[in-house]
Order: structure tokens, then sequence, then C-alpha cells
């Protein structure tokens, strides 16, 4: 029997081939060792998967600067409402539709009249000191906003809210109506009671906590950078590897502030940032795609190594002409509030905006934006009718002048005329008016009275009446009394009334920023088309704050945002009309006020969505407002950014989010760094 070759005996091997033999024998080993090998990646390939590893920084650019990282105060200012986003928590959040979900809530009920909810937190959840964050926390962040010496931005919502504490975990919220959108209210993020609570009202707008917070969220505060000048040039955060919830991929995140979009854009063609939202550049697309270059292009320039994904988000707000009907009294007809919704294109707007700036607007026909809460569309709306606008102005008493420009001639009744019939011994104002009368209208009857201008109608006036009607109403035999024919012609003569003309024309009231600026330009173009004048005030987003407040202008283009879960009460309820009351148009409607009461405080989501769908109804036959469109929020993204949950920018569907700061809803499933694991 031959055995197998020893290992002494293969070393030989090479001793007894030739050269040839030699070479043959080479290849067709290291063709087995790259076979093994090919066969042991292709066994690791198929048998593990890429997953999100832990690491990575993300930068992103904002214009602007944060004020208040502070829940109390920080939710008027979307740099601020940004970062206190990642920083704190809520017990309730949103999730990628828009829907209302649990946050430091493990679970709530609610009371079957709807006014009691009792609320337990999860357990183990620590602020980003190491402290747990127990229910004392909660009730001293709403009993802090309930209190007027702090002038939160966020009173109005909790000033009727009861707070009670059960347990360290457990409390019960009690409200004095049902409201089905007060889960919404409940999104709002608790600060921790031990940094807080021994800061006085006067001083805590002053503590170094609201640009140092303390929080409970997926990111905490690491540092922050400022110029001499005290300008914010960087914030950087930092993973909180003890979040409640899944922890987040990646390590460190930072923004970077900017005072002007010009030096944004250096930084995004750079690559030093890694994203920024559009709104830093005034929403434009077009400017965005021109200034920061983008694919082939940065292959041939590889130096500039940062290329953006684009990504939209669909938001529930929408951009309308309020017309205030309490400051111009044009505005409390009807008619005319009709006639400037038809005279306008709406689509052939749209298109001109959206061409030029590159950017996805949605036409909105309702106050109830129907397409993202999924209610029906209202039964009509107005459709670009030159022909109808223009009735609708002629019945209301505008007509063409001879300048191209509708005007309204009105004859004013005047303050005094005759009305009684005045004899010899009749006494007072009347009389006296009478007498002044005579003596103007001819020398004669001034001699005949000789100034006699008591009030006291004597045969003095009687003769000078007669003589009056001798001259001026020859047909009829004179009596020396005011009978009606005397009266008719005295007052002819003698009592003048007057002709007012008004032009149509008001003032449009709107923040001075480049796209709102173009589009009431527009809408003054269309009206001018049929005779209305328009003048445009472009205000600072300071200044127009105090108008809104006093409610000092004609029309005012602006946006509203509707929430997650809609309560149209505080936008269209008669008694919102002043402030702090969102009915920009001073609105007043008395069976849309019911359906406001009634569809907040149904606790049946069926009879809500029928109220609203007969409530748009309403409004838009009322047509206190021009709606325009709904924007998409635009993002730019690093490519190496993955796990954002959203559509890329021109598919057809976008993420929901509630407002930009929710773009970082999922901000844990973010990554950049990645790791293979076996399946």
């Amino acid at each position: 029997m031959k055995k197998f070759p020893s290992f002494s005996q293969w070393k030989q091997i090479f001793k007894v081939l030739t050269k040839k033999e030699k070479s043959i024998f080479l290849i067709f080993f290291l063709l087995a060792i790259s076979s093994f090998a090919f066969l042991i990646a292709s066994f690791y390939i198929n048998n593990t998967k890429t997953v999100p590893s832990l690491g990575g920084k993300y930068i992103e650019g904002v214009v602007g600067q944060p004020r208040f990282i502070n829940p109390i105060y920080g939710e008027t200012n979307d740099v601020d409402r940004t970062l206190i986003d990642l920083i704190f928590s809520g017990l309730m959040t949103y999730d990628a539709n828009g829907k209302i979900i649990n946050d430091l809530v493990d679970s709530y009920t609610i009371s079957p009249d709807g006014k009691i909810y009792e609320f337990s937190l999860k357990d183990n959840i620590f602020w980003h000191d190491g402290k747990l964050l127990t229910s004392d926390d909660v009730i001293f962040t709403i009993k802090t906003i309930q209190n007027s010496d702090y002038k939160s931005p966020l009173r109005a919502n909790w000033i009727a809210v009861n707070a009670e504490k059960i347990s360290d975990k457990s409390f019960t919220l009690t409200i004095k109506a049902p409201y089905n959108s007060f889960l919404e209210n409940a999104t709002f993020k608790i600060i921790p009671k031990h940094i807080w609570e021994n800061v006085s009202p006067e001083n805590f707008t002053l503590s170094f906590y609201n640009l140092q917070p303390i929080g409970s969220g997926p990111f905490e505060f690491l540092n922050l950078n400022q110029t001499n000048t005290g300008f914010i040039k960087t914030i950087h955060l930092k993973s909180n590897r003890k979040y409640y919830n899944n922890p987040s991929f990646i390590s460190n995140l930072s923004f970077q502030f900017f005072e002007e979009k010009e030096d944004l854009i250096k930084a995004a063609k750079s690559g030093s940032i890694n994203g920024f939202t559009l709104a830093s550049l005034e929403n434009n697309q077009a400017e965005a795609e021109k200034k920061i270059l983008q694919g082939w292009f940065r292959k041939i320039f590889p130096q500039l190594d940062e290329n953006f994904s684009v990504y939209r988000f669909s938001l529930p707000r929408y951009f309308a002409v309020f017309f205030n009907n309490q400051k111009s009294s044009i505005f409390a007809d009807s008619n005319i509030r009709k006639a400037l919704a038809y005279s306008v294109n709406k689509n052939e707007l749209i298109e001109k905006i959206s061409s030029e700036t590159k950017n996805n607007l949605s036409a909105v026909d309702s106050p109830i934006i129907p397409e993202f809460f999924n209610y029906q569309k209202p039964t009509s709306s107005y459709n670009f009718e030159i022909q109808t606008a223009e009735e609708l102005l002629d019945k209301s008493g505008f007509k063409n002048n001879n300048q191209g420009q509708k005007e309204k001639t009105t004859v004013k009744k005047p303050a005094f005329q005759f009305i009684g019939y005045l004899r010899a011994g009749s006494k007072g104002t009347e009389v006296t008016q009478l007498q002044v009368c005579l003596a103007k209208l001819d020398e004669n009857f001034k001699n005949i009275l000789i100034d006699e201008v008591d009030g006291t109608y004597s045969k003095i006036t009687e003769n000078a009446v007669t003589e009056f009607q001798k001259k001026y109403l020859p047909d009829l035999a004179p009596t020396g009394e005011t009978g009606q024919s005397t009266r008719k012609k005295l007052n002819e003569l003698c009592i003048s009334s007057s002709q007012n003309s008004q032009l149509l024309k008001f003032t449009l009231t709107t923040i001075n920023q480049p796209q709102l600026v173009q589009l009431a330009n527009i809408l003054k173009e269309y009206w001018g088309n049929i005779g209305i004048s328009v003048d445009i005030n472009a205000l600072s987003i300071i200044d127009i704050k105090q108008v809104i407040k006093n409610r000092n202008y004609d029309a005012l283009l602006y946006g509203e945002s509707l929430g997650g879960q809609p309560d149209l009460y505080p936008f269209w309820h008669s008694s919102q009309k002043l402030d702090p009351g969102l009915n920009l148009s001073s609105y007043e409607n008395k069976e849309v006020d019911q359906l406001l009461k009634d569809a907040r405080e149904t606790l049946d989501e069926n009879i809500k969505t029928q109220k609203y769908e007969k409530l748009q109804n309403i409004v838009m036959n009322d047509a206190p407002a021009l709606f325009l469109y709904n924007p998409d929020y635009i993002y730019w993204v690093s490519e190496k950014i993955k796990g954002i949950d959203t559509e890329p920018f021109g598919s057809t569907q976008s993420m929901k989010i509630i407002d930009p700061a929710k773009r970082f809803i999922n901000i844990t499933s973010w990554y950049i760094k990645t790791k293979r694991v076996w399946k």
C-alpha cells in the first residue's frame, strides 16, 4: 500500500520539477488560494449585512442666532426651537407621519368627559447631568409657563390647566372643557426643576442655562464658541448615550451660525458644513443650485468634496392674504373680497414663483389644507374669472373712472333740511335756518327781515316767505307758510348735498423677504388689472409683529401654521379677533363660531372632520382671506448622511412634519458610519 507523501518529501518537489512545471504549479496554487479567499469573502458578504454604526459628526449651517435654548421662551424662534427639540423632551412627540406619539410618557388615559388626562412616565429617564426626571419636573414646567411673571409665549395654552402630582412617575392634567387637540399641547418640552427652581422670574431670561442648557433629549450640550462681540459662531452637541429611547448613531452634532447667507454659501461650497435648510437662502432652490455647484462639477473639482442630497418635507402651513374688515371698511363688503379672489390667477402665480425658485408649491383653496389632513376638498373655489370680479365690484358701486381706476361716488345727505310746517308763531332752530336762508337768497328778502334771525316766526318772516313764494313758486298762491312745495324749494336752494368719491385702494402689508415681496407685487399687478390700487408695505419680522398685534393693516400677506392636530379655533373664531388671537381677518360668523367650538370639543374624530368640512365651505363663501399656496420645506444634506426618512427632492411623496424644527424628528436613525453584522 502506497503512503501519502510526507511534508519533507513535499519540500523536495521543486527539485524534481522543471522550470515550466514550477510555473504551472505556482499558478494553480495561487488560483487555489484566491478561490479559497473568494469563497470566504463571499460567505461573509452573503451572511452579513451593513448596519448603522456609532460615530461621525454632522455640521449644519444656519443664518441667524440662538437666543433662548429654553422651552419656556424659545418656541417662537426657528433656530431656538430646532435646538430645543434636540436637547429637550416632551410628554408627547410626533412620528414621521406627523401623528402624536408617546415620548417621555409610557402611557396615558383620558376620562370619558375628555377633561382629565392621566400620564405615567417611562422608567429611568435621566437629565443630562445624571439626575432623575420625575413628575415634579413636569409640574414645575407647567406652573412656570402659567406664571405671568415669566412672560412665556406658551402661557395661553396652559393658563386654564390644573396639574396635580400622583407619584414621582404619574400626574394628572385637568382642563375646563373637552379639547381634542390637547395632546398636541403636551408636546411642549420639560425643563429640570433642580436647575431652574431657584432662578427668579427677573433673572430667568438672563441665566447662562439659556445658552448652555441641560435637557433629557437625544443630544446634550457640549460647548459653544463666541466672537469678541458676543456672536455665537458654533454650538456643539454630543450624543446622549443614556437616552431613554434609542441613542443616536451620530456621535456629534454641531451648528455653525452665519450673519449673512453669502457666508453660508461659502461654507457649503467649501464642505465645512454638511447641511442647511433652504430657509437660510430665502427658500430659493434655484439660487442654491446656481451658487452651490453639484454633481459632475464636483468630480472635475474634487477639492469641493461635499455633495448634497436635497430633501423636501410637507408642512401644515399656507400663505394667504387676510382682509382686515375692522380697519378698512371696504373689506366689510363680501363682494369686494370675492372680487379680489376672482381676479387672481392662482395657477399662473404659483407657476411663476415655482419656475423662478424651483420650489414645489401646492395651491390652497381652504383654511384647513384638506390634502395634508385627509379632508374632503371644499365644494367651491375661486377660479380666475375677471368678468365675475368686475360684476361684483360694479354691484358694490365701484365703477371705472377715466383714469382706469375703480371709483365709487356717494351723495352725502345734508345734516339739516327743512321738514316742518312753519307759520306765524312757530319758534326754534328751523325758523332761524329759514330766516338765514331767505336773507342769503335775495337782497329784497334780507331788507324785509331787517336782520331778524331770532328764531321766532313773526309777521316780518311771514312777509319774507310770501315774497319767496311769489318769486320761486309763481304758479302757487302765496300763503306765507312753509308747506310741502315751499320746503322742497327751500331745500333745493339753501341746502346743498355733497358728493364723495372713493377710490378702491388699500395697503398690502407683508414681511420684507424677497419671495413674499415678489408675491405681493404679483398680486398688486393682478388687482391693478381691474382698477384696484395697492400700496405694498414690507416690514421686518420684528416690526410686523407689532403691526399684527394691533391689527394695524388693511390686508396682510402672511403665513399660518396649523399644527399636527388642527384646531382652527384660534384662527377663525370671533373671540380671537384681538391679540393674542390669530383671527387676522377679524372674521365673524356665528355659525362658524359654533362649528369651531363643536369641532374642538368632540372626542369623535369623524364628527370633527364633518364640522371642519362644513366650516371650510362657509369660510370660502364669506372670503375673509385669499388662500394662496403651501410650500414644501427644502433641506440640503450631505450625501454622507444616511437614514433621513423622507423622499429626495423631485419625488411625489414627502414626509410630513409639523414645523421646520421637526426635520430632526428621526435624528436618532441618521448615520454616517456603518459596520457589518451576521444576519
